[in-house]
């Protein structure tokens, strides 16, 4: 199927191009499914606190039943029981010590294992931030994929089902209808404002409203719609082996190479990553994942954004060999060096992660973003698709309309600089959010300084 020239099969064009969803397999469900198993405990937990109270009330049921009967029997001629001197015994001994036993059945703490687990388990439950950034999740995802709140909230998504959505109908419909309440009263205060100016509230980062001219573009590629993909691009796309410019480690294997958009050139890589690699680069990141942050343009301050939800962490080659493998790698693709790149960055994209238009490379007017670093712009991106995402999650640019799908174990490269080292800004793109199941990647951002003579500068801005 993978030919040394342009592609035959129309049908093996679309499906490898995003014009439909690559993956109807079982999705991975982030750091959320901790969440899952931490509740079924509790559950267990909870059955057994159960128990423990049912036999608790059962010792306490057969005493009083017992105790009826004799009272019934004592009661009914009181002198006549007492005359026997045992019944009297029985009746001191009972009162003494039989009835204080009770009381400390009664007063017995079964709840102990079960609060116990809960206060443990507590520490690692969502927080009330979370629950409103479920929220919005949810209404990001109605907005981009164009879907009614009674869908949404019946679990009827596209290729998934959702047994128990259901139930909790009026209660996402309550939560949504808040949060555009919320956002209207947004909306008609800042009205008024005329600035452009990037804004704090609540301690994240806000692009102002008339910021994303191309939201329009970009939600309709996030839907599969609008894609350029004319007869006449199509007949420049090829498909071939790279072997990195004849690097040795790839003239005997080399990667399967694709195009996917002609100019800027953007290509996927087959089988860049294998299925144990990725699962202990997901292994060695997730304990570090924390809430990705961007750089304000203003201040140069990193900072959470709330056009980019998702977690990521940073790995370096002393975390493990498996880093340094797939650094290596990348660096053999690409010909360009990572001893001036940035550490590999891992991403979790979970319900409704995205990260919505940017630029990769730093702009004229931020001058100093990578000045710390103190190697020059970051000339391309390599980006690692870890796990196929069941609905969403494409990566799409809304310049000249390109949709790339999520596979697992294939990388998409592109430069973000022309050889002038005038920044392309036909380069802008974003992270869809999820619709159905979990996306991870991994990137590596080369940098300009170590690549003079890897890629030559030019007088010209070309490809």
């Amino acid at each position: 199927m993978f030919l040394n020239g342009k592609t035959q099969n129309s049908q093996w064009f679309i499906l490898h191009h995003g014009v439909e969803l690559l993956s109807q397999s079982k999705a991975e469900w982030c750091q959320m499914t901790d969440l899952i198993y931490a509740e079924k405990d509790l559950v267990q937990s909870l059955k057994e606190y159960i128990r423990a109270e049912e036999n608790k009330l059962s010792q306490i049921k057969s005493w009083a039943e017992k105790m009826d009967v004799l009272t019934s029997k004592s009661a009914s001629d009181p002198e006549g029981y007492l005359a026997h001197p045992v019944n009297a015994y029985k009746l001191v001994k009972r009162l003494n010590t039989d009835w204080l036993e009770l009381e400390n059945l009664v007063l017995q703490d079964t709840t102990n294992g079960f609060i116990a687990n809960l206060t443990i388990q507590r520490q690692f439950f969502p927080t009330e931030e979370d629950e409103t950034g479920a929220a919005k999740a949810l209404m990001r995802l109605q907005d981009t994929y164009k879907l009614d709140p009674e869908t949404l909230s019946r679990g009827n998504l596209p290729d998934s089902t959702h047994e128990r959505a259901g139930s909790n109908l009026r209660y996402f419909e309550k939560l949504l209808e808040k949060e555009r309440e919320e956002e209207e009263k947004e909306k008609s205060i800042n009205k008024t404002m005329t600035t452009t100016e990037p804004v704090v509230q609540g301690g994240a980062y806000e692009r102002p409203l008339d910021y994303l001219p191309e939201r329009d573009i970009y939600e309709a590629l996030c839907r599969g719609e609008g894609i350029k993909m004319t007869p006449r691009r199509q007949k420049r796309l090829f498909c071939r082996y790279h072997d990195g410019n004849r690097n040795p480690h790839l003239l005997i294997a080399p990667f399967k190479e694709e195009d996917e958009w002609d100019s800027p050139h953007i290509v996927r890589y087959y089988d860049v990553m294998s299925d144990e690699e990725i699962e202990k680069i997901k292994q060695l990141a997730k304990p570090r994942l924390a809430r990705a942050t961007v750089r304000d343009p203003k201040t140069g301050v990193l900072t959470v954004a709330s056009y980019r939800v998702s977690k990521s962490s940073w790995l370096e080659e002393d975390d493990d060999p498996v880093v340094a493998k797939v650094n290596q790698r990348m660096q053999q693709i690409t010909g360009l060096t990572v001893k001036t790149a940035e550490l590999l960055q891992v991403a979790n994209y979970g319900m409704g992660g995205q990260y919505e238009p940017h630029f990769d490379f730093s702009r004229k007017d931020e001058p100093d973003a990578f000045k710390r670093l103190g190697t020059g712009n970051r000339v391309a991106t390599f980006l690692n698709y870890m796990s196929d995402v069941e609905a969403g999650g494409a990566t799409v640019f809304p310049d000249f309309g390109a949709a790339i799908w999520p596979k697992k174990g294939t990388a998409v490269f592109w430069y973000n600089l022309f050889r002038s080292g005038e920044g392309d800004y036909r380069t802008r793109h974003a992270a869809c959010p999820v619709l159905v199941g979990c996306k991870w990647v991994s990137n590596k951002w080369f940098h300009e300084r170590g690549n003079e003579f890897l890629r030559p500068c030019g007088r010209t801005e070309v490809d």
